[in-house]
């Protein structure tokens, strides 16, 4: 399984001009070997790009991600290390998912696709990333 970060999925959605192709191609690398995977705060970021749960729903049908559920091992993680983030004054608002998406990968023992290693690299050192 490998879980996939919103900004890649993304990137693919809207036609990044800088990042579609190099997202696309480690869709299509990660899925010759793998499940490719998000959960559900991945699912609510992905929502923006769709007006309906319908069209979202297709895509991930058509694109074949799986849902895997967050464990609880996880969420308490994620609070963790978001704590962790917020004593060493990071004011960066609007992080918290990451630190659910990054918590989730790194206790399933699973490698996390995204193009934004930096947050993920400092809070969870152990996790496998496939990032530029």
């Amino acid at each position: 399984m490998i879980l996939v970060d919103t900004n890649v999925i993304l990137d693919v959605i809207e036609d990044d001009p800088q990042w579609a192709k190099w997202s696309q191609e480690q869709l299509d690398r990660a899925a010759l070997n793998d499940r490719l995977c998000i959960n559900a705060v991945i699912y609510a970021e992905l929502s923006i790009a769709y007006a309906t749960i319908e069209q979202l729903e297709a895509m991930l049908a058509q694109a074949r991600f799986e849902m895997e559920p967050i464990p609880r091992e996880a969420l308490f993680l994620a609070g963790k290390a978001f704590m962790r983030y917020r004593r060493s004054r990071g004011g960066k608002t609007g992080v918290l998912p990451d630190f659910f998406i990054g918590a989730h990968a790194a206790v399933a023992g699973v490698s996390l696709l995204t193009r934004d290693a930096g947050r993920y690299r400092t809070y969870f050192p152990k996790l496998a990333l496939i990032s530029p």
